[in-house]
């Protein structure tokens, strides 16, 4: 089942491709572009990973980072990420709980899926955007490659210009009380 948007997104610790454990709680404060690929190295895989490869400094520069998941391991990610010059961490989903891939199961990424007419179980190509308070903010179920890496970075922007615009607003809570302690 996906995590639904306005929820806090499940913490999980993976390995990326230089082995390093990843954890999504380390992101915390930034916005986190959180994507699930079926498979290293394979054409949409690839399109969908080189789209967010020519998009990270667009998306650096909106304070987001980008993290992959699928389920094969450490020396897959590696390989893929060096022969793309991929600059973002592929985390590895590879320790199955029971038969099936935890953290890409928790995100509902995994699951029954349609492929040329047949049900089979696999990973359903699923992307969150992950805000700095670590809720997810937007989903994209059963995405399809083309543009997708343009999408995201649109609606990063989006989601930038209204939190921005939101905080201008918006009192926080803390400057609330700060302005009720003046008055008193």
């Amino acid at each position: 089942m996906p995590i639904d948007v306005g929820s806090i997104a499940s913490d999980f610790t993976l390995k990326d491709q230089s082995g390093k454990p990843r954890s999504l709680k380390d992101y915390r404060g930034r916005i986190v572009v959180l994507y699930f690929y079926p498979e290293d190295d394979t054409p949409l895989c690839t399109t969908q990973a080189c789209q967010f490869r020519d998009n990270t400094p667009d998306l650096a520069e909106a304070g987001a980072v980008v993290l992959g998941i699928s389920p094969q391991g450490v020396a897959s990610k590696r390989a893929f990420a060096d022969k793309f010059e991929l600059p973002f961490p592929l985390l590895a989903d590879d320790e199955p709980s029971p038969d099936r891939p935890r953290v890409s199961t928790r995100y509902g990424a995994w699951g029954e899926k349609n492929m040329y007419g047949k049900t089979i179980i696999g990973m359903a190509r699923t992307t969150y955007l992950i805000d700095a308070d670590g809720r997810v903010a937007k989903r994209w179920d059963r995405v399809k490659t083309p543009k997708h890496g343009a999408v995201v970075l649109a609606a990063v922007r989006e989601f930038q210009a209204g939190s921005k615009g939101t905080s201008e607003r918006k009192p926080s809570s803390r400057a609330k009380k700060a302005a009720r302690r003046k008055r008193v």
